[in-house]
């Protein structure tokens, strides 16, 4: 059985550190100094850092500056290609997304300028309270309502922000959405395809027929649909919680798109527990008992955004394709001497139990 859901959230755990330290691999002065002459802060300077653990895309930091508490997310130390165009779109939808119903947390400034200190960055207001995939407080691992509160609410947010109108919010050009469910089997059957690249993987055929699966998908596809804003990984390791169970905000939007809300959906039921009873690939939550089940999630977010679910298993197959594709990369990857091998056989499984999940919801559909 697969847990895998990755969390990168700034309530994540804390890791020591200070400032000019090597722990903390960016410049805190010049991002102090770039603060204050935005006129945002009253001071330079910036105290109590500390990186926060969980995210493994990008360095996300917490830290203190006249008297307010934010939250930075930087590139990585040894960026990827595209690392500074997915903080920019990060900083556009954020953005984009104040005043609205979709609980995330609240952009403080974003900076696109290199001369600053080398790469896209922005800061955020901290948001308090706990990642449920790192650890369930006492309190809320005692009691089975707030647990089932806490699914809800990430079928209200994401209900919120299947309403956001994407053009009236300036992302009109944030993502193209002709053909955009058309293209997601080949966009993904490319990307399984490049894997042979890496020199000892055993290549596609320990996971069975995905060529089966993309077939079902591309002859299943959706005629229409109704367009909006996709975080594109919606689990509730993304999510920040209060301990009531109230969700304080969505994080992590580096994989935000345009296309169909649906998709994210998807994303969130393939790893969503049934009645307290884990699935194939299960998020990482100490208990699952207590959380809605998945038919009360998927009620819930009918009613809230009053969408058309009649094509929800085709959308529950194409996260099942896309994500276990993704993780056989990193099989491949390790195969090839790349990454670590435990890892890489550990996500290899996963894939694996992701396309046996697609085959079965083709078989019900």
């Amino acid at each position: 059985m697969a847990q895998m859901d990755n969390p990168t959230a700034q309530a994540a755990l804390e890791m020591p550190g200070t400032n000019g330290s090597p722990e903390i691999p960016v410049d805190l002065e010049a991002i102090g100094r770039w603060l204050h002459t935005l006129g945002l802060v009253g001071t330079e300077a910036i105290v109590n850092p500390r990186l926060l653990a969980g995210g493994t895309q990008n360095i996300v930091l917490r830290f203190a500056c006249d008297g307010r508490e934010m939250v930075l997310r930087h590139p990585p130390a040894k960026p990827r290609p595209n690392s500074n165009t997915l903080l920019t779109r990060e900083i556009r939808v954020l953005s984009a997304l104040e005043g609205s119903a979709v609980p995330h947390p609240r952009l403080v400034a974003g900076c696109t300028d290199l001369s600053v200190i080398g790469a896209v960055f922005y800061v955020m207001e901290a948001v308090d309270g706990f990642n449920p995939t790192l650890a369930l407080p006492p309190a809320v691992e005692a009691d089975p309502a707030v647990r089932h509160r806490m699914g809800l609410e990430m079928m209200d947010a994401l209900a919120a922000l299947s309403r956001v109108d994407h053009v009236a919010a300036g992302l009109s050009d944030f993502g193209k959405l002709d053909g955009f469910l058309e293209r997601q089997v080949g966009r993904w059957a490319s990307e399984l395809e490049s894997y042979a690249r890496f020199e000892g993987w055993d290549g596609p055929a320990a996971l069975g027929d995905v060529t089966a699966v993309g077939d079902w998908l591309a002859a299943n596809c959706p005629r229409a649909m109704q367009p909006g804003i996709i975080h594109g990984d919606y689990h509730v390791g993304n999510g920040i919680f209060a301990e009531d169970g109230t969700l304080r905000a969505v994080v992590d939007w580096e994989m935000a798109t345009l296309g169909d809300p649906l998709v994210d959906l998807g994303r969130i039921l393939l790893s969503w527990p049934d009645g307290g009873e884990a699935r194939p690939y299960t998020m990482r939550v100490s208990r699952l008992d207590g959380f809605p089940t998945r038919a009360e999630m998927i009620d819930r977010y009918a009613e809230r955004s009053g969408r058309d679910l009649s094509d929800l298993p085709w959308f529950e197959v194409l996260a099942c394709y896309k994500l276990g594709l993704i993780f056989e990369g990193s099989h491949a990857r390790a195969q090839a001497g790349l990454a670590d091998p435990a890892t890489g056989e550990r996500l290899h499984r996963s894939a694996v139990a992701l396309l046996d999940e697609a085959r079965r919801i083709i078989a019900r559909a």
